[in-house]
């Protein structure tokens, strides 16, 4: 019934859905049995006078007490699994976990950014979630955590993971048509294996000046402008630059020519000028995550990217 919990705080989780889980099925099974029992005891011919019942304080207090004392059950076993998911121990490492559309990224807080959470065994780990556009969840189903990510909003979860291997990361809030393609990997390592990839990675995370493409992965462009021609959320970037196009503005359909001043206009007010076809309000503004010097960079590299249009 339940996939093997990989994190000092599965147990308590899964114990608090037993218990809950066992509790409503007892009472489908019952109610749904003593609805059909009351069906065929007490069923009565057309033309019989129907009987009278009156009140039963025994009766009364009975199904009041009862599914009070069930309810709080149920509420201490889930405060007990919820309440050590808001504190986290104080020599947590600690990571952000950057939500956009739509793909997850990892920042180490040293120059080391991943698309996969990587982490020892048996180490406390906080993880800051941010989001740089709509919405997001982060849910990590083997170590049963799961918490909103919210532009503008500061939260965070928690965990010991407690098993090596490889885990889902999962987006559990609906945030646009390729919401479901917004996945990632857990992967846990022995402290020896985690301190090897961590010098590694340290070592090649050192790039004085990011290229164009990579500010394009690390801001999720590509997530919904291709660059092979594929038309995805948003038009393809291949042959980008110097094209004709055509977009919806509020005077209505023109043509415009996709040169230096049209790229910063469509990143930073991106709905003022929507290129025909597609959906608008899907892209948020990214005045506060691409610089001025970054934008010269972009604006390079799609230079670059030649072929139809």
């Amino acid at each position: 019934m339940f996939t093997t919990g990989a994190s000092n705080l599965a147990e308590a989780v899964d114990k608090t859905f037993i218990i809950i889980f066992s509790i409503a099925g007892f009472f489908i099974v019952g109610i749904t049995a003593f609805m059909i029992y009351s069906v065929i005891k007490f069923n009565r011919k057309k033309g019989v006078p129907a009987r009278q019942f009156s009140g039963s304080n025994t009766l009364e207090l009975i199904w009041t007490v009862i599914p009070l004392a069930i309810v709080m059950v149920m509420f201490i076993y889930g405060w007990r699994g919820f309440a050590p998911m808001r504190k986290a121990p104080a020599d947590a490492m600690v990571v952000t976990a950057i939500g956009r559309m739509w793909e997850w990224e990892f920042d180490y807080g040293n120059g080391i950014r991943t698309q996969d959470l990587v982490l020892p065994v048996n180490k406390a780990v906080r993880i800051n979630l941010k989001s740089e556009d709509v919405n997001h969840s982060l849910f990590i189903p083997a170590f049963r955590v799961k918490e909103d990510v919210i532009p503008g909003y500061e939260t965070f979860l928690w965990f010991i993971p407690t098993t090596v291997g490889e885990y889902e990361i999962l987006c559990t809030e609906y945030c646009g048509l390729l919401h479901s393609s917004m996945l990632a990997k857990a992967k846990i390592l022995e402290q020896g294996d985690y301190d090897s990839w961590f010098a590694e990675s340290k070592e090649t995370s050192s790039v004085p000046e990011p290229d164009g493409y990579l500010l394009l992965r690390n801001t999720g462009c590509i997530a919904c402008h291709s660059l092979d021609g594929t038309k995805l959320v948003g038009p393809s970037f291949l042959g980008l630059f110097g094209s004709e196009r055509r977009v919806v503005t509020k005077e209505g359909t023109i043509s415009v020519t996709a040169d230096e001043k049209y790229i910063e206009h469509s990143i930073y007010d991106p709905n003022d000028q929507l290129v025909e076809g597609y959906a608008r309000g899907l892209m948020q503004s990214y005045t506060d995550v691409v610089t001025a010097e970054q934008l010269v960079i972009i604006t390079d590299y799609l230079k670059t990217l030649t072929g139809g249009n």
